[in-house]
């Protein structure tokens, strides 16, 4: 696991208030599987709080979705990165991260199950508001937190990120509880038209908020995507910067 994830305590200056954000690993059980997410919250805040769960993109659990987690844990939600593939799986290249996140896409069951099983436990932490809870992922994780709309878990919102949109036949969205909302790269190559179309009818009954950013490609909020739009997958900041913006105001309004 890489260095970050390691700190058990990550300590963050905010800036005319006090606020330490501790972050650190947690273990728990799916389905017998053993799996390990990241948790951070502010240790400094006191009562219960909103939770955010953070579906990771395909490459597991790293060093941007801590990130993330501590930016949202900086905002006073309590925040869990969900481990999806498992405890011992961290892929290590894009083939390894298309394989697994490919078996959980063409197994949305067990992704469901995953998904399910990290939800519960943010909701069971201390800290967490349970009736307060919202979703938020990136590319495949973008995916997963659609799952949680489709399946119609008890959430208050899900936001998705450059996420695919694609849905399993015969497990489309049945009534959707929680508000909606989908920040997509309007350039994206992933995510085709078609698909869209076809995920924009799907969700015509829900509480959609969809909002396109004009020349962004896939991973736009991700610097690790690096700056070449040609490849299909670049950062950047403009939209990162505007959905992330975006997000901010969906979960305050979620929250409220």
């Amino acid at each position: 696991m890489r260095a970050l994830f390691l700190l058990v305590g990550v300590w963050l200056a905010a800036l005319g208030s006090a606020q330490i954000v501790n972050g650190g690993p947690v273990d728990y059980k799916s389905a017998g599987v053993d799996c390990q997410g990241y948790l951070a919250y502010d240790s400094l805040a006191s009562g219960k709080r909103p939770g955010v769960l953070i579906i990771p993109d395909w490459n597991s659990i790293d060093d941007y979705e801590i990130m993330r987690a501590n930016m949202l844990a900086k905002l006073g939600y309590v925040a869990l990165v969900a481990d999806i593939y498992g405890k011992a799986v961290r892929p290590t290249s894009p083939a390894e991260s298309g394989a697994m996140a490919g078996k959980f896409k063409n197994d949305r069951k067990l992704f469901r199950e995953r998904l399910s099983d990290a939800l519960e436990l943010l909701k069971k932490d201390e800290k967490v508001e349970p009736t307060k809870v919202a979703a938020i992922g990136y590319c495949f994780g973008g995916t997963g937190v659609l799952e949680l709309a489709r399946m119609g878990a008890d959430l208050r919102g899900v936001v998705s990120f450059h996420g695919g949109l694609d849905a399993t036949p015969g497990m489309e969205a049945g009534p959707v509880t929680p508000r909606v909302l989908v920040c997509h790269g309007a350039a994206d190559p992933l995510v085709p038209p078609a698909h869209v179309t076809a995920f924009k009818k799907e969700f015509e009954n829900a509480k959609l908020q969809f909002v396109s950013y004009d020349g962004a490609v896939h991973s736009f909020t991700n610097p690790g995507a690096g700056n070449d739009p040609s490849k299909g997958s670049a950062y950047q900041k403009e939209a990162d910067e505007k959905s992330w913006a975006e997000m901010k105001k969906f979960l305050a309004e979620v929250f409220a």
